[in-house]
């Protein structure tokens, strides 16, 4: 009886494992051909984990992506957890998730190694002079985009303008205007009588908190940034209402003017790599952690900005029914969704005012506009740098 038992479990050890391996290969090749956004990784998933693989079923798959939806954090990064936690509980969600990151960070890793090295040299600082313009178009397509699909009515409206102007004046302060903007939300949306059922507690396998004694290591090695990187990106992972875009007005007036890790330009341009890496543009965190304190900011800000999606996932994952049927989300998310779009239109005209100052940034601009309303802002990019190079080349700057 004690052989067979044993036999029995080495052999779910072994369907362990090789489940493992399967999620280690699928989304670390998913990461490396990650290019499209969010929306184009979500399609691959599906794609690769319902239709060529059967892990699950389409309906699972589609009320997995409704409540990652409801849930902050980068949502192509908290659907891979979430295909990872069905097909081998919470280390198969560690898993997936790592290796969805991990070649975006590697090789933010490299840029960022580049970037900081090289930048002062005449033709690559060219390049960015030409991708700034390009980043604020981005933004652009992406706000109309964005508030087509989050204000639906006039006190959405209200809640964008009012969030905007406040947003714009009160640089440090978004997190507390998006959550306030979730409670009108909730006071506004939810009849009074859905109103408290309280959220069932999420319980997280403690493993998931390895990554606090990870960034406890490289506290003691350099504590104050460290420190400050790690309560800054949990508190903007934790607040991602809307998808990794909201990454950027969490964080700018922390990181341009509260701490000076880097200049308005360096952190368009920290966006801009963004833009153009694999993976989810969260993974400019990785370039912000680089710039305040080297190869340990870098691990300790993309650790601290990705934790909350790895617990939100595995949360998700465990009460899925429940976070279907949360009535005051829903409410909630309905007084974000307008608020993210003034948010983000406030951290954009902020970094608009560097970016297009002169007629060759503005011309850029209206070029890189074109370009990724129809393709995309990988070429808006890659166009606005070659630009950049050339003006640079010619005089045309400045």
């Amino acid at each position: 009886m004690g052989e067979r038992a044993a036999v029995t479990e080495d052999a779910a050890g072994s369907e362990r494992a090789s489940r493992l391996g399967e999620l280690v290969r699928l989304f670390g090749k998913l990461g490396i051909v990650g290019f499209g956004g969010p929306t184009a990784h979500i399609a691959m998933m599906e794609d690769e984990a319902v239709a060529r693989r059967g892990w699950m079923p389409r309906e699972q798959l589609v009320d997995a992506l409704a409540a990652t939806n409801m849930l902050p954090g980068p949502n192509s990064t908290e659907l891979a957890i979430h295909i990872g936690y069905r097909r081998a509980g919470w280390l198969g969600g560690v898993v997936a998730g790592v290796a969805f990151i991990a070649p975006a960070f590697v090789l933010m890793i490299g840029l960022s190694w580049a970037y900081f090295r090289w930048s002062d040299i005449a033709a690559v600082a060219d390049l960015f002079d030409g991708v700034q313009p390009a980043v604020i178009a981005v933004l652009a397509v992406t706000l109309w985009r964005l508030f087509k699909s989050s204000v639906k009515d006039v006190a959405q409206l209200a809640i964008m303008c009012a969030t905007g102007a406040l947003a714009y004046w009160l640089t440090s302060f978004e997190a507390l205007i998006l959550l306030a903007a979730g409670a009108f939300g909730v006071a506004l949306y939810l009849a009074p009588r859905e109103f408290p059922k309280l959220p069932p507690l999420v319980v997280v396998p403690w493993p998931l908190l390895a990554p606090a004694a990870l960034l406890a290591a490289f506290w003691a090695w350099e504590p104050g940034t460290l420190a400050d990187l790690t309560l800054l990106f949990l508190r903007a992972g934790g607040l991602l209402f809307g998808g990794g875009y909201v990454l950027i007005p969490l964080i700018e007036g922390d990181v341009v003017d509260g701490y000076g890790w880097l200049t308005s330009q360096q952190f368009i341009d920290g966006v801009a790599l963004g833009q153009m890496t694999l993976g989810p543009i969260v993974i400019t965190s990785t370039f912000v952690g680089y710039g305040a304190a080297g190869l340990p900011g870098a691990i300790v800000a993309t650790v601290a900005a990705f934790s909350p999606a790895f617990v939100f996932a595995i949360g998700a994952g465990r009460f899925l029914d429940r976070i279907r049927s949360w009535q005051w989300a829903r409410a909630f998310l309905r007084g974000v969704a307008p608020a993210v779009v003034g948010t983000i239109a406030a951290v954009s005209a902020r970094l608009g005012q560097d970016a297009l100052d002169s007629i060759a940034a503005a011309a850029i601009f209206v070029l890189a506009l074109a370009l990724c309303w129809r393709y995309g802002p990988i070429p808006s990019i890659l166009f606005a740098g070659a630009t950049g190079i050339v003006a640079g080349a010619l005089g045309w700057t400045g």
